[in-house]
């Protein structure tokens, strides 16, 4: 017997990397997606959801009918609810009200209870949602926090698999990695395990228009008036992540909602990949840096697609999401009338 599994969770890890030939076009160099969709939960998070519990269960932390709580924006709910399910656990989860509907109905569809908080407030104020999952925890029997943004572990999982696997897929010969930045995790571990092997890769984190993240990374210093109100989910923050090692990332790229929502369009147009929002945006990143630092036919770039573009349907996906936000007929792309439906009367 092939292929076969006792659960779930066997599926997670060994995500395929796809060369882009479109939205690339004016790149000479060799770009390819690792699609973390292709994990059983659909996003990366998986990686960290059973890395952290399985560690937790290790040392003892977690014992039938014990309780799992964390933040999150969708994707990593999602992940642990999952892994919560095949091992008997209890799964809470706060998320904020930045959350589409559909996310939510996903994980109380996997038995998780979910705790809807603002998502403007700071991060300190008692009805964040870091606040409201710690306050949670403290107060549940039996219970641990995953707590993502400050857990080493989270680096660990991506240092342990999805690092050696981009080395591995590309025979050693990667020359650039772009990823996302929320908790951090994902481009840290990657990151770490890649400069081991070789110091000279460029690891580019891009970073949300509205968060803190790129600013601190040139000058040390939170900048405040970098915070404001933006669409993308799961990507950037207005505190700084203790997973997040910015000595392992070379340079920071800051994209804004209405191009990423257009980017992550273009790809299932042109590429037939259906991404997330966050895998627009790491593309408008990787773009944006071109412009700036021309690559060679030599480079060999990884952009990591962090999820499935169904989990977005109703927004960048959405005519009517995209109208709201501004974002049709800007003179920036012409898209839009690809995405229209015509109704026959």
């Amino acid at each position: 017997m092939t292929n076969v599994y006792n659960n779930i969770l066997g599926l997670i890890g060994n995500t395929p990397l796809v060369k882009l030939n479109k939205v690339t076009n004016d790149i000479p160099a060799t770009v390819y997606a690792k699609l973390e969709s292709y994990n059983p939960g659909h996003s990366t998070k998986d990686r960290i959801a059973m890395h952290i519990i399985e560690a937790a269960e290790r040392k003892g932390l977690l014992k039938p009918g014990s309780t799992v709580v964390e933040t999150t924006s969708g994707n990593t709910g999602f992940s642990i609810a999952m892994v919560c399910i095949i091992k008997g656990y209890r799964c809470i989860l706060a998320v904020s009200d930045k959350t589409k509907k559909e996310k939510i109905a996903y994980l109380k569809a996997l038995g998780a209870t979910v705790y809807i908080c603002p998502a403007n407030v700071p991060a300190d104020d008692p009805r964040s949602y870091y606040e409201v999952a710690k306050r949670v925890a403290a107060e549940t029997p039996n219970s641990i926090y995953i707590n993502q943004y400050f857990n080493e572990l989270n680096i660990d999982a991506h240092y342990q698999t999805t690092g050696p696997e981009i080395w591995e897929q590309t025979e050693g010969k990667i020359t650039h990695l772009f990823a996302c930045t929320g908790t951090g995790g994902t481009l840290s571990g990657s990151a770490k395990f890649l400069k081991e092997k070789n110091p000279n890769i460029k690891i580019i984190g891009v970073d949300a228009s509205g968060s803190i993240l790129k600013s601190f990374h040139e000058t040390g210093e939170i900048h405040k008036e970098d915070i404001h109100p933006y669409q993308i989910e799961g990507m950037g923050k207005n505190l700084i992540p203790g997973a997040l090692l910015f000595d392992k990332i070379d340079e920071f790229v800051r994209v804004n909602d209405e191009m990423s929502a257009y980017r992550t369009r273009e790809i299932a147009l042109k590429e037939a990949i259906m991404g997330g929002y966050t895998s627009g945006a790491v593309t408008q990143g990787l773009l944006q840096y071109a412009n700036a630092n021309p690559f060679s036919e030599d480079d060999l770039v990884v952009v990591i697609y962090p999820d499935h573009g169904s989990r977005y349907i109703t927004k960048v996906y959405s005519d009517e999401w995209m109208a709201a936000q501004g974002f049709v007929n800007n003179g920036v792309h012409n898209y839009d009338e690809v995405f229209k439906t015509e109704v026959i009367k």
